[in-house]
């Protein structure tokens, strides 16, 4: 099984740049903040952060889940908070900071 130092490798190979996990890792975090806040711009707002009705409203009919159903009222704000954004689903200054996008 592949780790993210192999994926390093592999693109410090393609893309000569002392490629660290960490580096990657930072690189990540930096596409999806830019794709959040030009989604943003864009006029899409929390209100857009949702999942299919199914999954909010159809219990799970088997396994570990059963009758179980997506609480995204309660995921929803925990998800932002790992990312570094506001209550909002907009990126805090900080975390724009923290990623050299300010």
């Amino acid at each position: 099984m592949w780790g993210s130092g192999d994926y390093c490798k592999m693109i410090d190979a393609a893309c000569p740049g002392d490629w660290s996990e960490e580096r990657l890792r930072q690189t990540g975090e930096r596409i999806w903040n830019l794709e959040r806040l030009f989604n943003l711009k864009a006029g899409l707002t929390r209100a857009d952060d949702t999942l299919p009705p199914r999954m909010l409203k159809d219990p799970v009919p088997g396994g570990f889940a059963k009758g179980g159903v997506v609480e995204l009222d309660v995921l929803l704000p925990q998800y932002y908070k790992l990312r570094g954004w506001d209550e909002t689903g907009v990126p805090t200054a900080e975390t724009l900071k923290g990623l050299g996008l300010n």
